[in-house]
């Protein structure tokens, strides 16, 4: 079984597909559309995948409508799943194994995504003990909620398909929406947020250029196609919101709040856009 990061450090957040089953490519269902060339149902195995499990057409699925293929990130719930959950079972050789496998992997994406954040609002809280803004959780709860979430990764199949996956991120988003609001509050500053910022605003093919943002909740919102170039998205929280097609050129998101690669993948931008530590300019945008 080969040697993984502890899931406290980001860099084990990641999709690493050379460890993975091709779950992502077989668990999932496709639907035609503008990100999938076809239909594909959950459990059945893209027709695109090849028996060593990698992808025939990986370096050409923007160009033939599998766009969506290169926005999705399972944060390293496939590889965890097939080697240390299944221990390098496989569902191609042991098809007993298959739709467990399957059911496993969705929760773990989401245990997976969980962490992600959490480990974001350790270091977000420890940047701002002892500041300005008051203290709306500690420290210590957030090393709780992780230790408690790394735990819960590390359960049998039964286990994680006994989990009330949707109580778990209760728990845990009512301590993010806590760090968001301290995050938020250091952002503006004293001084009062965008206008047209809210909680799941609708800001579908918004014109913002040049706005702004900073301090913003924007978790949720529909910033689909939304102007964004040259925008200031420092100290926005930016959890859940859809920026597909979002033009994020020259904008600053480098404090930007719970970002994460798919939703910087679903986006356009170019080499001035500036992202966390930790975040990537996807290939795509190269060309845009």
């Amino acid at each position: 079984m080969p040697d993984f990061l502890p899931l406290t450090d980001r860099s084990a957040l990641r999709a690493d597909c050379a460890n993975c089953f091709a779950l992502c490519c077989v668990a999932l269902n496709f639907v035609a559309s503008a990100d999938f060339a076809i239909d594909k149902s959950a459990g059945d195995p893209c027709p695109n995948l090849k028996e060593d499990y990698r992808c025939g057409v990986h370096s050409e699925l923007r160009e033939i409508g599998f766009r969506g293929c290169t926005v999705y990130d399972c944060f390293g719930a496939g590889q965890h799943i097939s080697q240390q959950t299944f221990g390098g079972r496989s569902w191609r050789g042991d098809r007993s194994t298959a739709s467990e496998m399957f059911a496993s992997f969705g929760v773990m994406k989401e245990l997976h995504e969980l962490l992600w954040y959490l480990v974001e609002a350790r270091e977000r809280v420890a940047a701002l003990a002892g500041g300005a803004v008051a203290a709306s959780v500690s420290g210590a709860e957030i090393e709780t909620l992780l230790a408690e979430t790394e735990r819960l990764t590390r359960g049998t199949p039964d286990a994680l398909l006994a989990l009330d996956v949707d109580e778990h991120w209760a728990r845990v988003n009512a301590a993010l929406v806590r760090v968001s609001e301290m995050v938020r509050a250091d952002a503006l500053a004293g001084r009062e947020p965008h206008p047209r910022a809210g909680r799941g605003a609708d800001l579908m093919g918004a014109k913002l250029r040049a706005a702004d943002l900073r301090g913003a909740n924007l978790r949720g919102a529909y910033l689909i196609a939304a102007d964004l170039r040259g925008a200031e998205l420092c100290g926005a929280d930016l959890i859940g919101a859809d920026l597909r097609d979002a033009d994020l050129s020259g904008a600053d998101l480098s404090a930007a709040l719970f970002l994460t690669g798919p939703q910087v993948a679903s986006a356009q931008g170019d080499a001035s856009t500036r992202l966390p530590a930790g975040l990537e300019h996807p290939r795509h945008w190269a060309a845009s």
